[in-house]
């Protein structure tokens, strides 16, 4: 399209909760970490590097068929209660700093060398879980 010069009506949404399509084989639990493989763009419930952690699960969902033949809800844009690691655990002065994806429900400090997927920002830690901005 070439500049334009007039108003337009652009399309717009919040992006608050997208409805995701899950790769072939899979069970993600309702209110669990959900990412998104950069190789397919399926949505998995488990971490890995190749992978971008989108939000937490709506629902909880199995695709038993075809990659793409179901489709998860995931909210994001806000910052949700995870489980602080037992391995890595994140301390109080990481506050408003990076963590990483352990697992789907927990978060941690370091990344294991560039092993394991950014979660998001670290905006409150709490004695039962860190909260993070996704």
């Amino acid at each position: 399209m070439a500049l334009t010069s007039k108003d337009r009506n652009t399309p717009m949404m919040d992006g608050q909760l997208l409805r995701l399509p899950m790769a072939a084989g899979i069970t993600i639990p309702a209110g669990t970490i959900v990412m998104v493989s950069n190789g397919d763009g399926m949505a998995y419930g488990v971490a890995n590097p190749s992978m971008v952690a989108v939000g937490r699960a709506e629902e909880s969902k199995q695709n038993s068929g075809a990659a793409g033949s179901e489709f998860v809800l995931v909210r994001r844009g806000k910052a949700f209660k995870w489980d602080n690691s037992q391995t890595d655990p994140i301390p109080a002065t990481a506050l408003c700093r990076p963590c990483y994806v352990q697992d789907n429900q927990t978060v941690r400090r370091s990344d294991q060398g560039g092993q394991l997927p950014l979660a998001g920002t670290i905006i409150q830690i709490d004695p039962d879980g860190v909260w993070v901005q996704m």
